[in-house]
């Protein structure tokens, strides 16, 4: 196979879902995928499924192949706080770190029910690689909504301009634009204790912009204070 000639990679790693007794692999996130990398243009998307550890390590180790100038791994499974299928989290995330200096991986989107549940994990791990940001959810998390929130912020982690993966802020304001249009008190799914919980208390964003000195850091609060800018305010409705 020839090398690409695109700028950017989306490798959709992803176990089967099984909705309902009839989804016999039926339901994938993968369509949503190819449709936003189309939409993008110059991105390739590359997928495969696992089932276990040593599926994943393989699959992983499959679509690693070619060093884009930004990848975006998506890991898509059912999940817990501990595990996404039948992998850990730790192992999961150990495996994506390794890869992501010598293949420029800048960010992972995490869905999976309860993966951000964790989010001093979710920080470590990200510091110690060449991720910029990963987000997930610490909640459950209903799956039509939430892979359209998935692809929204792939979509807009695609458009960040090189320079403004330098700049905390920059990449906040990228990812506020990208959650904007769903409701923050929407309920996103359920907790631990099957209560609702609202998307803007379950979906969580770690950010560690490139370049020296920068920490990995918790920014979901911001991200969602800038994204109330993308919204028109009862006020301002009325007065229109």
């Amino acid at each position: 196979m020839p090398i690409s000639k695109s700028k950017n990679a989306i490798l959709v790693l992803e176990s089967p879902w099984k909705l309902d007794d009839y989804d016999a692999n039926r339901s994938s996130v993968l369509p949503f995928v190819q449709g936003i990398a189309k939409m993008h243009g110059n991105t390739e998307v590359y997928s495969l499924n696992f089932y276990n550890k040593a599926s994943f390590d393989l699959a992983l180790e499959c679509l690693c192949r070619q060093k884009f100038d930004n990848t975006i791994v998506y890991v898509a499974a059912h999940g817990s706080k501990t595990h996404i299928g039948d992998v850990s989290l730790k192992h999961i995330l150990t495996k994506i770190n390794e890869k992501s200096r010598k293949f420029n991986i800048k960010g992972l989107m995490l869905g999976s029910c309860f993966a951000g549940s964790k989010t001093w994990l979710l920080e470590g791990f990200t510091e110690d690689s060449k991720l910029t940001w990963c987000a997930g959810y610490s909640s459950s998390c209903y799956w039509l909504q939430g892979t359209m929130i998935d692809c929204a912020i792939i979509h807009r982690a695609l458009s960040i301009e090189d320079e403004h993966y330098q700049n905390r802020e920059d990449m906040e304001e990228a990812f506020a634009a990208a959650i904007a249009p769903f409701a923050p008190n929407s309920v996103i799914g359920t907790n631990a204790k099957d209560e609702s919980v609202a998307l803007s208390q379950s979906l969580q964003f770690v950010i560690q912009p490139e370049g020296r000195g920068f920490r990995a850091r918790l920014s979901s609060e911001p991200i969602f204070e800038k994204a109330e800018e993308y919204r028109f305010s009862l006020e301002e409705d009325a007065i229109a």
